[in-house]
């Protein structure tokens, strides 16, 4: 093992929630969030070397490589065609599980708010939950500030209409 595989298994193990909530917004198919998940250490496996202190927050650096990987792969998914089963009708897409406790049914319907979002609003949303600041979107995403607090507003609002249609 190289020098800096402990290093990084360090880093993967501290911050692997963040890398799940990641795979989780981008895939709600569990083998699907899976793979995703596993594409994206890898994407930061070889992405590592090129990682310099200092340069970026760990986190920022992070969120670029994990959202690329995610944004990367839901565009493949999207165009590739899935195989048709059962006689050639594709069978209907099934909710993901509800998670457990007494907002269940809260987290379940914000999730599918979610899933109907842009790619890029997806990204807004996971940083907004992640409570970034919008410095520290604006760095993850390489845009302004300013365009960071009107794409947030734009996403709010569009969540805020979605929220009642899946209800």
């Amino acid at each position: 093992m190289p020098a800096a595989a402990p290093d990084f298994l360090r880093l993967l193990n501290e911050h692997q929630p963040l890398l799940q909530r990641v795979a989780r917004l981008y895939c709600a198919d569990a083998e699907e969030r899976q793979d995703l998940y596993q594409e994206i250490v890898l994407q930061l496996w070889r992405a590592w070397p090129q990682y310099r202190p200092g340069a970026a927050k760990i986190s920022t650096w992070l969120y670029r490589v994990a959202l690329n990987v995610a944004i990367t792969d839901l565009r493949r998914r999207t165009r590739a065609p899935t195989p048709a089963r059962f006689g050639g009708a594709a069978p209907p897409e099934l909710p993901a599980p509800p998670p457990e406790g007494p907002d269940a049914d809260d987290l379940a319907q914000l999730y599918c708010a979610i899933e109907r979002l842009s790619q890029v609003e997806k990204a807004f949303v996971l940083l907004y939950l992640e409570e970034r600041t919008y410095e520290e979107m604006a760095d993850i995403l390489g845009i302004t500030q300013n365009n960071v607090r009107v794409k947030m507003h734009r996403v709010q609002e569009k969540l805020r209409q979605l929220l009642p249609l899946v209800a």
